[in-house]
């Protein structure tokens, strides 16, 4: 009989230029993990107390920073729920503006998720192309805004700036550019047999585990649960336009890599609708008081977001100021189900699950 002993081993925490700080102490007994504990906090900036001292226009960078791969996603959640308490009504053309960066940030978020997975499995090549493809979206929102990561662009009753002079022609363009691009990721990696040697199978949960746990999104979705709140509760404009819902059977690795490569394909195909509905002229805001005061109350909205779903609750005394704010932050929940898959793995299912879920670090600590 061969004596072994438990090993205790940090996993991270990482540089902030790799994923974020996060760690996992994981116990090995030789390679198989027997017990995984995350621990978070190391990005912490409290968020949620600081905005209690701003006003609304004020937090909207702040949002930016919670999921730097997604911050139009973020600004939306904030304004939409804002917007949500006191009733306001959004101008056409802004809407559409809002909707067509929230699908292009869609489509960059899971770019570079696409490119850091296989990056993180041993795959150089997929990397380069991703960020490549993304810097197509980055430029676009470049010219949008004038920022490549941190936006600040959505207003409450609008948004900041009105699309330049030929935006949207260059946004007409990246479609079919990108829908090529797609074809060329799947002959390189969807086929490949060492890749799905790696990924078919690991990671594996039902749809019950997976609703326990409070997933959504792609996390959710692997298990053939329908749901995506761009469906299931519609919000800005997406009760207009023709999409379809991805969906697993297996609730495995390979299923959450499936949904997310299929579902820029579904937000290219929102793009062309919206690109051909959208309006020629109108404003880019609507009637909003100088100083934005939410009557009392309380709300809580949610949005889907390329990690799941995004709440914002807001408790408002009718002052400039909210009350309370908290996020319900996709990353946070999605990561909770982590020591249950690992438990059981080997130390190089650790990478490929951890990059499976998606989870990024801002959103984690907030």
């Amino acid at each position: 009989m061969i004596r072994t002993e438990e090993l205790l081993l940090n996993v991270g925490p990482q540089h902030p230029s790799t994923h974020g700080v996060f760690r996992i102490v994981v116990k090995l007994d030789g390679e198989v993990i027997t017990e995984a504990t995350p621990v978070m906090g190391y990005l912490h900036r409290g968020t949620e107390k600081i905005a209690e001292n701003l006003n609304f226009t004020q937090i909207i960078p702040y949002t930016d920073r919670m999921d730097y791969v997604s911050a139009m996603t973020n600004n939306y959640v904030l304004v939409h729920a804002v917007e949500t308490m006191m009733g306001l009504e959004v101008p056409l053309r802004a809407e559409f503006l809002r909707l067509i960066v929230m699908e292009l940030q869609r489509v960059a978020s899971h770019l570079v998720w696409w490119g850091t997975y296989l990056l993180d499995i041993g795959a150089m090549s997929p990397f380069l192309y991703a960020f490549r493809d993304r810097e197509i979206i980055i430029d676009l929102f470049n010219e949008l805004c004038g920022a490549r990561l941190t936006y600040n662009y959505m207003r409450v009753g609008g948004v900041k700036w009105d699309a330049p002079p030929g935006w949207m022609d260059k946004v007409r363009d990246f479609i079919p550019y990108m829908e090529n691009k797609l074809q060329e990721y799947d002959n390189l990696v969807s086929g490949n047999e060492i890749f799905l040697a790696r990924i078919k199978g690991i990671g594996q949960y039902d749809a019950a585990t997976a609703i326990d746990y409070g997933l959504s999104g792609a996390n959710l979705r692997c298990t053939g649960v329908d749901w995506d709140l761009r469906k299931a509760e519609p919000y800005s404009l997406y009760n207009q336009f023709e999409f379809d819902v991805p969906l697993g059977k297996k609730g495995d690795c390979y299923d959450r890599y499936r949904i997310r490569m299929e579902e820029i394909r579904q937000s290219l195909r929102i793009l062309k609708q919206a690109l051909q509905q959208f309006p020629e002229g109108g404003e880019t805001m609507g009637k909003v008081p100088r100083v934005i005061r939410p009557p009392a109350g309380e709300v809580y909205v949610r949005i889907e977001s390329p990690r799941g779903e995004i709440g914002c609750h807001i408790v408002s005394k009718g002052k400039a100021e909210p009350y309370r704010l908290k996020f319900r932050r996709p990353s946070f929940v999605n990561l909770q189900i982590l020591p249950k898959l690992l438990v059981g793995e080997t130390m190089t299912n650790l990478i490929t699950i951890l990059g499976g879920i998606d989870i990024v670090v801002g959103e984690v600590d907030c």
